[in-house]
């Protein structure tokens, strides 16, 4: 050997080797995973033409993840995938983290850093399912499925802190996004890998012979291919008619609804400076102000105002000035005869409550008030779980929230200012982010969504767009158009097929007036079966997934 003649011991070359081989994998794993990441983070625009990055961008990922060979090696693939999507895609959140907690922005990345895997688990429960079904079979077909349903079925029973999946990103597309309204953004992130996996064997079966592309390896290429396309032209065309039947079956009652947008923010550094009362008269006297150029408009009628736009309790004063303000925003509401949608704080002995108070002027000249509490606090800056709940932990971290959460799905009914009545579906902010709460009340009755929303805390970039986007697809998977005020932006009417109306961008202090049609007939799949995808698809990867070891145990048996 050429090792011995050179006085170089063997297994010293080959252990040289083996590094070696070991630091050109982990160079070429890290490669395609920052590949993938850099076009998620364009896909993440949500526009043309990034969106075509949803069908394709896992690619280079999936490259690298075909060359591990082990479960750890996978495992470690998946890993660094969630470390590199969260820093490239979420590369705004250390500065959230440092604007509500004021901690140094190296201490907010340091825990972002640490955090990853638990924002985005689905990449190693993907990484990991899908090599142990590439164990058990030679085929594409079985992987390829079983890591799809284990992506989407992770998503499902591990929420990710911002309900975020890649089929948000099909919104650029106003036919490709009607889908959710059978599978919800989750079937759409499923159709979006499964793409990804059929263009993988494309490119995989053109280049297996090298240089030289033969007509076998075309041949081969076509099936994949032809998949892939497939999956594209169903849901251009299902959206090409839904849209259709949507926009038939709307009826001629639209109403008119003023949204207010004063871009004021950090109430509790504005009382600091200016005192309670001062904050208090400064944001209620700029809403009243911004709400009067909207009447002023056209016969308006309903007004909504953001989350906490009164940063207090409403019906429960705890100082005289309180209840004088309480006692003048229900005179707004009874003087100009529309109804208003406003947050502030609800109480219930002890407890505090985030919600959404509607108040209704009647002819009679008496305000009726109705509260819908928030259902989904915002883990630890609203809410803290009981378990990690104590003085020692709020020592450490004082901006910990306490408010209790509301039960959710609730429906609101409103005399409008021309008379009809028309049934609410009221969402606060981290509502908007889950299918359940808009599809229960739905289910109720509702004719119409209702989001109130302080997104001050998230208007870093393309964000507030991104928010936006999440809030589009309730009224996708119901049909139901959509009211969404925020105190910052974006706020806009939403359409039943997602389209925006009357839209404040970020930073905008204005208020808007726009047209939306209550909807009472139309249903959708995920209206009859709730968010059924994830589930399904949790089952149905774990049945692929330990098949071949039954039959496999099942024909051992049958040979004794």
């Amino acid at each position: 050997m050429a090792g011995a003649a050179d006085g170089e011991p063997e297994p010293l070359i080959d252990a040289e080797m083996r590094r070696a081989n070991r630091l050109r994998r982990l160079l070429l794993t890290s490669a395609g995973t920052a590949a993938s990441a850099v076009a998620f983070v364009l896909y993440a625009r949500i526009d043309w033409p990034w969106v075509v990055l949803g069908w394709i961008g896992l690619i280079p990922w999936l490259v690298a993840l075909d060359r591990t060979q082990t479960l750890r090696g996978a495992l470690g693939a998946g890993w660094l995938m969630c470390e590199l999507f969260v820093l490239a895609v979420f590369a705004w959140l250390p500065n959230a983290i440092q604007n509500y907690t004021g901690a140094p922005w190296a201490v907010a990345f340091c825990v972002v850093v640490l955090v990853a895997p638990l924002l985005q688990p689905q990449f190693m429960a993907f990484a990991l399912t899908r090599q142990l079904a590439r164990r058990q079979t030679n085929t594409v077909w079985r992987p390829t499925l079983v890591g799809a349903c284990a992506y989407v079925g992770t998503e499902w029973i591990f929420p990710k802190l911002f309900a975020d999946t890649l089929g948000h990103g099909l919104y650029a597309s106003l036919l490709l996004r009607q889908g959710a309204d059978l599978a919800g953004a989750h079937g759409l992130t499923f159709v979006l890998i499964i793409a990804n996996e059929c263009m993988l064997a494309v490119l995989t079966r053109i280049t297996r012979g090298g240089a030289r592309v033969h007509g076998r390896a075309l041949s081969s290429a076509f099936a994949p291919l032809a998949c892939a396309v497939s999956l594209v032209v169903a849901l251009l065309v299902y959206g090409a008619v839904r849209c259709q039947q949507v926009d038939a079956g709307r009826a001629d009652d639209r109403i008119a609804v003023g949204i207010v947008q004063a871009d004021i923010t950090h109430y509790g550094e504005l009382a600091a400076q200016m005192g309670t009362y001062g904050a208090a008269r400064l944001i209620l006297d700029t809403h009243y102000a911004l709400s009067g150029e909207a009447l002023k408009r056209g016969s308006v009628a309903l007004l909504v105002w953001p989350e906490t736009v009164y940063p207090t309790t409403f019906g429960a004063p705890k100082s005289e000035d309180g209840a004088a303000f309480d006692r003048e925003i229900g005179g707004f509401a009874a003087q100009n005869g529309v109804p208003l949608v406003f947050g502030a704080y609800d109480t219930d002995g002890s407890d505090e409550f985030n919600a959404a108070f509607f108040l209704q002027p009647g002819a009679d000249g008496r305000v009726t008030v109705e509260a819908y509490r928030k259902a989904a606090p915002f883990p630890l800056t609203e809410r803290v779980p009981a378990w990690l709940d104590s003085e020692a932990v709020r020592r450490w971290l004082p901006w910990l929230g306490t408010w209790r959460p509301g039960t959710g799905g609730q429906v609101v009914s409103l005399t409008l200012r021309d008379g009809r009545t028309v049934r609410v579906a009221p969402l606060i902010c981290y509502d908007a982010l889950f299918s359940r709460y808009a599809i229960a009340a739905a289910g109720q009755g509702a004719e119409m969504i209702v989001t109130i929303s302080n997104d001050s805390w998230f208007s870093f970039g393309n964000v507030p767009r991104l928010i936006l986007v999440i809030s589009a697809f309730r009224s996708i998977e119901t049909r139901r158009p959509q009211v969404r005020a925020t105190n910052t932006g974006i706020s806009a009417v939403i359409g039943p097929t997602g389209e925006l109306a009357g839209t404040i961008g970020v930073h905008q202090r204005a208020a808007s007036v726009a047209f939306l049609t209550p909807e009472r007939r139309t249903t959708t799949l995920m209206l009859a079966w709730g968010d059924w995808f994830g589930p399904a698809a949790l089952i149905a990867g774990g049945v692929l997934l330990v098949a071949p070891s039954i039959a496999g145990r099942v024909r051992g048996r049958s040979r004794r």
